[in-house]
């Protein structure tokens, strides 16, 4: 009976160091929703500065481990779409696609069940399908893409030999020119972005 019972648990104790193992080597991918939430600042237009609402999307990131500490992570989403307004009212309208490439620093062992990571990096930012509403209505609205730093904090939770779950937040320096029928206006985005998801190792 204790063979056995020693058996058991010799058995488990590998099944667990594989089950929640982020080691060197490894690839893998993390999909969930996504939520962009601009902290907005701009030239005064009126007195006013734009607005940009929040919007959530569809998101993954996918990771290569260069060492048990290190990895190299490639962000990428759907299309994010915001309603830009001035003095309470909706003036335009703008997608927007944010990639971003990090490179992490994991916390803990490769064999922790938790592994916490912070990463740093570039995030390039591409405009599109701007459109004037309101008082913009009718007229041409382009904003520029925009590159600059990024920085992230997050936590994987292994759930087995696959799968883990996972919760991330990002902060990207995003800065554009929105160029209208009443001028160009500066306007500094700079979001925090947060996703809540699942990850798989292949």
């Amino acid at each position: 009976m204790m063979k056995a019972i020693l058996s058991v648990a010799l058995v488990s104790t590998l099944c667990s160091s594989v089950a929640l193992a982020h080691n060197a080597g490894d690839l893998f991918v993390r999909g969930g929703a996504a939520i962009v939430m601009p902290n907005e600042s701009s030239d005064k237009v009126g007195g006013n500065e734009l607005k940009i609402d929040n919007n959530t999307q569809a998101a993954a990131t996918f990771t290569y481990m260069t060492t048990d500490k290190i990895g190299i992570e490639l962000l990428l989403a759907t299309p994010f779409t915001h309603d830009v307004s001035l003095d309470g009212n909706k003036v335009a309208e703008v997608s927007q696609l944010p990639p971003s490439l990090m490179v992490q620093y994991y916390f803990g062992q490769p064999d922790s069940q938790f592994r916490p990571y912070v990463g740093a990096g570039l995030n390039y930012t591409f405009f599109f399908e701007e459109e004037g509403y309101g008082a913009l209505s009718g007229t041409d609205v382009s904003v520029d893409n925009s590159l600059g730093g990024a920085v992230q904090a997050g936590l994987d939770v292994k759930l087995d030999e696959h799968w883990f779950a996972n919760v991330s937040v990002w902060y990207m320096d995003i800065n554009t020119d929105v160029h209208t029928a009443v001028g160009t206006i500066n306007t500094d985005i700079d979001p925090v972005s947060a996703m809540l998801g699942l990850g798989y190792t292949f």
